[in-house]
Order: structure tokens, then sequence, then C-alpha cells
């Protein structure tokens, strides 16, 4: 480092003079006063650029004129009772202050609060000192920049302020850092590549397991905090917090992620299992999964067109299932799809055609609406088929089996098979009896398993909890599904999943039993995702599951195993073969459209939607379901011995699903 290189310092107010002193003194640079930062930088090795205010209105002119002198910067503020040192923003290269702006916008609690506040008070904000900026604090502050600024120029020790930004509390003098991931859509730093039908095509590569019934390669339980540390931070994170509690002897972890688009957008996710830790990771790891499904944030979308002039190119959007023509309406939120609708659309990958395929976009990303308003929207889509893995072949398999669940639930719903009952008794798994032992003791209710694997024959199951009648207005079910290769593995999800689900609906039935009984009378009343669990809470409804729990049937565990795939395989890929194969040998292709963004690449994971045309579509939501033109509905196939003949359009279940 040249013992007297220049640092250039633009601001003013009690910081810009104290770095000025520290920098002169302790780091042995020659600070340079710049009063504009498009100007004089030609012969200094960084900019800080200083404020005792909120104000941070030269970054952007900063940030241009850095970029054009080649030369990092850093910003120096105050916001109320803390100050801000960072991020370094160097040209070039991705992480910069704007970054860090956009994710502190989305990890902000009450966001479109805040920004209201900000419009009210602005001049304020910006132009008075930090009333909490004391001499001390002031030369703490200072003395932390003056580091930073140090190894900027020494360039043997990175910065601190790489990628994350240090808040000094001025109340009591101490520092936190909260890092931060680059945002690949940030409009200083940002860059996406093109979405190319030679980027979609897949080439499975061989997979080895740990062990043959193993269906996750890595040990992410392992690598528990570097994950959290790497997408958790209530002022920068991807994730902003994690919260834990216990349900019906569960323990609980829900993650609040903030969402692009503006506003108090937020999604949540959850964990469910028998451990805290778990818990909060499997929390963590759906949200990471989340924010690849809402909107397109690994590709950017090239392809605008009608399906008539992509028709060889493109699934139709028709064998998604859409709806009758008489639901569309002035007041419907979906637009009538026709053969010369204009759409967005997306490369996924066929394994049916062996080639890539367009998808629209709307449908592969099921939180377009926040980003892309005025898009037209041709059906309710939902975070079905969306999985993550630490490879693109685990990510597809997981993604295959959530499609699975969901069509073998609604299948037996709105086909009213009746499904064989599981003996709980019978799994090899303790775990599974004494859970089932557990949840019941605790609420009291009963927990009936039905085994509801389709043709494709991938364990498929679903939970249903009763409860006793009787006894004032208390629900009287809950559902929950689940998936696996391995059957008692579904069955684990589904315990752990429906505990917390019966004890939350035993709280939200008793405050809004009337609006349950009005929906049990007026189907269009269930609106939203909750409403479905509410409307069978209701005794009132209890007799449509006649068909469900009148069956004769019985299953063993052992049983339902024998129809798997084959639980030998020692390459995860072998069993991703023989699922996909599975939907191929009944007539339906496998679509995948890899969501993977930057920010999944970080830690080692890949994202996937997978889209089985044909197959029933989960929404929320009773007019909104998908039911129409989906010829397979039609014709429940006879090998599984539920029907022997066709099922006529009248014979459809004409009743909301239950699947929370």
């Amino acid at each position: 480092m040249s013992p007297r290189a220049r640092v250039g310092l633009s601001g003013s107010g009690a910081l810009h003079a104290v770095i000025g002193k520290l920098l002169a003194d302790q780091a042995g640079l020659v600070p340079v006063t710049v009063d504009d930062p498009a100007d004089g930088l030609d012969r200094v090795r960084a900019l800080v650029l200083a404020s005792d205010a909120w104000d941070t209105r030269a970054h952007a002119a900063a940030r241009t004129a850095c970029a054009e002198a080649g030369i990092p910067w850093l910003p120096v503020f105050t916001r109320l009772g803390h100050a801000v040192i960072g991020p370094v923003t160097r040209p070039g290269v991705a992480g910069c202050a704007s970054c860090a702006d956009l994710r502190a916008a989305r990890a902000r609690q009450r966001g479109a609060e805040l920004d209201a506040v900000w419009e009210r008070n602005a001049d304020a904000f910006v132009s008075r000192p930090s009333s909490w900026l004391t001499a001390l604090g002031c030369h703490a502050v200072a003395a932390l920049a003056v580091e930073e600024v140090r190894r900027l120029v020494d360039g043997s020790t990175l910065p601190r302020t790489d990628k994350a930004v240090l808040h000094l509390h001025l109340a009591d003098v101490t520092v936190t850092t909260h890092t931060f991931l680059p945002d690949p859509l940030c409009p200083a730093c940002g860059s996406l590549p093109d979405d190319t039908a030679e980027g979609a095509e897949i080439t499975l590569s061989p997979r080895p397991k740990p062990a043959p019934d193993t269906y996750r390669l890595r040990s992410v339980a392992d690598e528990r905090d570097e994950l959290i540390r790497t997408y958790v931070d209530g002022e920068t994170g991807l994730i902003r917090a994690v919260d834990m509690g216990d349900e019906a002897g569960i323990a609980v972890a829900v993650a609040s992620m903030g969402l692009r688009g503006g506003g108090n957008g937020v999604e949540w996710s959850w964990g469910r299992s028998d451990s805290y830790r778990t818990s909060e990771l499997t929390a963590v790891l759906e949200s990471i999964e989340r924010w690849g499904g809402m909107q397109p944030g690994g590709k950017r979308t090239t392809v605008r067109a009608r399906y008539a002039e992509v028709r060889g190119e493109a699934i139709d959007p028709r064998s998604l299932g859409l709806y009758p023509p008489e639901r569309y309406g002035p007041s419907f939120p979906f637009a009538r799809f026709d053969d010369d609708l204009e759409l967005d659309w997306v490369w996924g990958y066929s394994f049916a055609h062996r080639r890539p395929v367009l998808v629209p976009e709307s449908c592969a990303y099921y939180g377009l609406h926040r980003t892309k308003p005025r898009e037209p929207k041709i059906a309710f889509e939902t975070s079905n088929g969306c999985a993550l893995g630490g490879c693109l072949e685990e990510a597809i398999l997981h993604g295959i089996l959530e499609v699975a669940e969901r069509d073998a639930f609604l299948m037996t719903w709105y086909a009213r098979m009746a499904v064989p009952r599981i003996d709980l008794d019978s799994a090899r798994d303790r775990r599974i009896p004494l859970l089932r032992q557990r949840i019941e003791d605790e609420t009291g209710w009963r927990i009936l398993a039905f085994d509801t694997t389709v043709e494709q024959r991938i364990p498929c199951v679903w939970l249903l909890a009763v409860n006793s009648p009787g006894g004032g207005d208390v629900a009287r079910t809950v559902s929950t599904g689940g998936a696996h290769l391995d059957p008692e593995h579904a069955l684990r999800n589904a315990l752990f999943e429906l505990g917390p689900v019966m004890s939350g609906l035993n709280r939200t039935y008793l405050e809004n039993a009337d609006r349950a009984r009005r929906m049990a009378e007026d189907s269009s009343l269930v609106h939203r995702m909750p409403d479905h669990s509410l409307l069978y809470a209701s005794p009132a409804v209890f007799d449509r599951f006649d068909f469900l729990i009148a069956s004769a049937g019985r299953r063993t565990l052992a049983e339902m195993a024998a129809a798997r795939p084959p639980a030998d395989n020692l390459d995860l890929t072998s069993d991703l073969i023989d699922m996909v194969g599975r939907y191929l040998d009944t007539g339906l292709d496998v679509v995948v459209v890899d969501q993977t963004t930057p920010e999944h690449r970080v830690g080692g994971f890949s994202c996937v939607k997978v889209i089985i045309p044909g197959t029933l579509p989960m929404t929320f939501g009773h007019e909104f379901r998908r039911v129409h033109g989906l010829p397979r509905l039609h014709r429940v196939p006879q090998a599984l011995g539920y029907r022997d003949m066709p099922l006529r359009p009248e014979e459809i279940n004409p009743y909301p699903h239950p699947f929370p």
C-alpha cells in the first residue's frame, strides 16, 4: 500500500470531519475533499460518502462516477438510532449499495407503512443529524469506516463490508454485521442470462446415494448454521426471521420472506418435525424454494407470443386444466385463453418429447402477478410442483412427488374413490404409531390414514383427523396429504403437518364457526386457502367424507411399499428415471422449468417447477378449481379397482376440496 494514497471524501458534518482526520492520522492516507462525486475522482483510490443524517441522495451519482473512474466507494450515514457503514461497492462486482437497499426494503416489517412515513418526513430525515450521534459514537463510526478504507486501499484483507453492512447502534456503541446476497435484478450491478431453448436442455447425470432408502444426497442438517447465516437476517436477509413454537406436541418453525413487487408482500414458510433445529432448517429451505417459484430470478424471459405462433414448440395451456366458458365474466380474475392471446413464455424441458418446450410464464411462476400485474393470468397457480434439491435431479424427483401427492388427493376427492385405509400399526418405523398416538392424546382427535396411490404407483397418503361430535363449537375434521417413494416417509411428513394444523384450526374455528356454516351452505363463499380447512371443520359437512370413511378396504404399509419403485437403487437418477417412466407409460408428460437463481447457487441448491399436464392442479377458492378439460378425471383408471366405468362430468364431486 502506498503510504500516502489519496482517498476521496464527500459530504459534510461531524462524521465527514472525523473520518478525514482519522484517514490522515491513523491510516496514513491523504483525504481529498470531493464536493461533487462526478468530478475530482481521477487521482483517488476510493471514495467515502459521509452524512450525519439519513441522506443517501448522492449515492446514485457516486455509483455512476466511481464506475466510470474504476474505483470503489463506501457510504456512511445515520438512520435514526444507528449508523450504517457500507457496503463497499466495486465497479463490475455484484453486491453493491443498491443490492443492499433492495434486500433491506424487503426485509423490513410493514414496508408500505414505513414508506408512507418516509414520504411525509423525508426532508427532516435527510437534513437532521441523528440525535443519538454523540462524540463517542461519531468517533466509533469513523474508526470503522477508516478501517474499511484501509483494507480497500491495502488490498490484502477483505473489507468487512464486502456484501455486508455494519450497523453501529448509537445507544450503546455495539456493532452488528448484516450480510446480503447480490440481487441479480439489481439495476446497478445485476445481470441475468436470456432464457433460451438451449439453456433449458436437461441431461441427467449419475447421482450416487448415501444409502438405498435415502432420497436426499447431502445432509443439510450439518450445514444448518451456515445456511441460516447465509439466508436469514432481519435487516438484509432473503429471509427476515424464523419464529419457533409448538403445536400438538410438534416443533413448529415459521419463516417470513419479503417479496419483490413492493408493499407489504410476504411469503410464509413452515417447518414441522420432532426437533426445533430440524423445523427451523426446513422452514428456511422452504422459503428458499418459494423464492424460486414466485418470479423468474435466474433467467430473463425473452419470448412473448400468441399460442398460434409457438404451437409447435409450446405445451397447450388447455392441457393444464382451465375453466369452462360460463365461468368467465367481468368479475372473474382470469383471462379466457385462446390461440390468439398474447402471453410471456418460458422454456422448460419435456421428458416425453425429449426437447425444450415453451410454458406460459404465469403457469411456471405462481407469484408473477406481483411483478407483472398487467400480464394476463389464465389460471390460479400455486407452488404445486416447486421443489428444492442439492442437484437438479434431486429437485425434479421431489417436484414430481409433490405433484403426485396433490393429484392423488384431488383425484380421490373429485372421483369420491373408496380408497383403502392404512394400518398405521403395521409400520416398521415405530415412530409412526407413537407419533399418531401422541397427537391423538394431545388433541383428543382420532387419526385415519388412507392409501390414495393412483395409477403411477407412487405411494400417496391422505390423513383425516376426526374430532368427536358434540361438545359445542369445536372443529370436526382436518386433512393433510403426503407422497414419497417410501410410504412410511410420506406418513411421517403428513403426521408432522397434521398436528399443528389441527391445533391452529381449533382456535380459528371458535372465532369463525358462523362463517364455516355459511360456507357449508354456499360453496361460492370459499375464497382463500384457509377457507378450505375452515369449511371442513364444520360438523355440517361431515357426511361429505362418507365415501372415504365407509371404505371397507384395508392395506398394510408393507403392501403399499410393494408397489413402489425399486427400493434398492444406489443412484438417485435411477429413481428419477423410474418415476418419470411411470408417468410416460400412463400417457402423461413430465415438464421441468429450471427456476434456479443465483441466490440458490450460493447455497449449492437447484430449484425447479415440475408440471405434469393432465394431472389435477391444486387450487384454492372453489370458483378457481381447475377440472375442465382434463380427460383423465373423466376416466378414472379401472386398474385402480375403485370404479368400473368412466366418471361422467355430473359425477365429479361438486364440493370444495378439504386440502389445507
